[in-house]
């Protein structure tokens, strides 16, 4: 893996919890909805391989919950939704993105 690609996993690895949580913040999404989101609309190419074991560990931790529902076509769905505590960390992380982000951007002289 060449410095630009351990780099790229690296600052992926730190962020995508939270990246899950602040979609599952707008409504509920499927896993699929998920992967697709990161991918498509925010470039944090991700695949169903590293989104499952995600979504699992987050629902162990209380942070997501999930439901079962019947999909128009093909079998059921387990759609996942923010819970309080996943609602209390997403705030927590908002705050300290900020604050790390000035922080690095300062440091760079890529602020704004």
């Amino acid at each position: 893996m060449t410095d630009e690609a351990a780099l790229t996993t690296a600052l992926r690895r730190g962020t995508i919890e939270y990246c899950v949580l602040a979609l599952l913040d707008k409504r509920e999404l499927y896993g699929v909805e998920l992967v697709q989101q990161l991918s498509n609309g925010l470039g944090m190419i991700t695949s169903e391989g590293t989104m499952y074991p995600l979504l699992s560990r987050l629902r162990r931790n209380g942070r997501i919950a999930t439901t079962w529902r019947e999909a128009p076509a093909g079998p059921p769905r387990r759609y996942y939704t923010l819970t309080a505590d996943g609602e209390a960390a997403l705030t927590h992380f908002r705050t300290e993105w900020v604050t790390f982000r000035s922080g690095v951007d300062r440091i760079l002289g890529t602020e704004s």
